[in-house]
């Protein structure tokens, strides 16, 4: 994701997935009160929480925050003393951890002692202790047993690698419904491969009876080219071909291009856990959000000319780095002109969402 607190950060073009997080904070609350219920009697005087893919910017805190809230609620109501607090922040090396520690924790360090005051008086400080800590969670990043309590919201659909074999996918940058059928599996068995290493690595980490609340960006339809998870990824394709036939990139660049990123259904999510056997199941939901109920800080009149101002942010947050890394820097611009032209008019002709899969999951062996 784009680093920093410039205008198409991630930092400042987020907020959908902000809104994600909000979304599914009743299955979290289910979440922790299950944990705490079933470990009142020996409640641990440390409590851990990793969250992965916390990216930066303002979320990278905020799904902790809402955590560590239901946490402190909880044992006030049953007079519990509260834990402390260890949590880790993980994404790549790459990711902009700085940002997260220098312009974020202070504020939400700050916060926090505001909430405890108002709901259990003045001196009383919560032991709330961050690490950030870089790697792929497509490997083991803590040690064995040491969780309590995990949360990843649109990280998980990202691949560790673009798939091999997507050859003959002409003109394409994922899978589309003119993609050929060794390409679509191609990407199932990278998503089989990746998300059953996740959930192995997991298992190892978490405690028994340990909780993992994961989001990711996924589809309803059993077809994995379908509209509902592709279309995002076919209008910026659209561009890109335009650019080609322009002579403003190679062909062959864009033929080397591939989207690294699975939109699984909820029966492919399903399946991998009852495989692995170290998990039960305590929900798994499919719902959507709008593209155009993104909210913004952005100029009104702007996103009443023109709808795909505000997707094309949030877009370009997450895909610039990658399309820098492939065609270059030159040719950004003029990209995402074209590509939020291209989200508008998909945007003012038919109803335009993203499908969430959320799951829970409790650690059971």
């Amino acid at each position: 994701m784009n680093g920093g607190m410039g205008e198409a950060s991630y930092a400042n073009n987020s907020l959908l997935q902000r809104k994600v997080i909000l979304m599914t904070k009743p299955i979290v609350e289910a979440a922790v009160t299950a944990l705490f219920s079933t470990t009142a009697t020996n409640f641990p005087a440390s409590l851990a929480i990793a969250d992965l893919g916390c990216s930066t910017g303002r979320n990278a805190l905020f799904a902790v925050s809402e955590i560590i809230s239901i946490m402190i609620d909880l044992c006030k109501a049953t007079k519990q003393e509260l834990p402390e607090f260890q949590v880790f922040l993980n994404d790549l090396p790459g990711n902009d951890f700085n940002t997260i520690f220098s312009s974020f924790l202070p504020r939400f360090q700050e916060k926090l002692s505001e909430q405890m005051k108002s709901k259990n008086g003045a001196g009383v400080m919560l032991p709330c202790f961050f690490s950030g800590v870089p790697g792929s969670f497509y490997g083991r990043l803590f040690p064995r047993e040491s969780l309590h309590l995990i949360h990843s919201s649109y990280s998980l659909m990202w691949l560790s690698q673009v798939p091999g074999g997507l050859e003959g996918n002409k003109s394409n940058i994922y899978m589309a419904r003119s993609s050929p059928p060794k390409v679509l599996r191609a990407y199932y068995e990278q998503f089989q491969r990746d998300f059953s290493t996740f959930l192995e690595c997991r298992g190892q980490e978490l405690v028994v009876g340990g909780r993992m609340v994961l989001t990711l960006l996924g589809r309803k339809s059993d077809d994995p080219s379908s509209k509902e998870c592709c279309y995002i990824w076919e209008l910026l394709a659209i561009a890109l071909n335009e650019m080609v036939s322009e002579g403003l990139i190679e062909e062959e660049k864009l033929e080397s291009f591939n989207i690294p990123q699975y939109t699984p259904s909820p029966k492919e999510v399903r399946r991998e856990v009852q495989k692995l056997g170290s998990f039960s199941i305590d929900c798994l939901e499919a719902s959507e959000v709008n593209w155009s109920e993104l909210d913004t800080n952005f100029d009104p009149n702007v996103m009443l000319e023109d709808g795909g101002y505000n997707m094309a942010k949030c877009m370009r947050a997450v895909a610039e780095p990658m399309l820098i890394d492939h065609f270059g820097e030159e040719i950004i611009d003029e990209v995402f002109k074209r590509y939020r032209a291209q989200l508008a008019d998909g945007m003012s002709k038919e109803k335009t969402a993203f499908v969430n899969i959320v799951i829970s999951l409790k650690k059971i062996a």
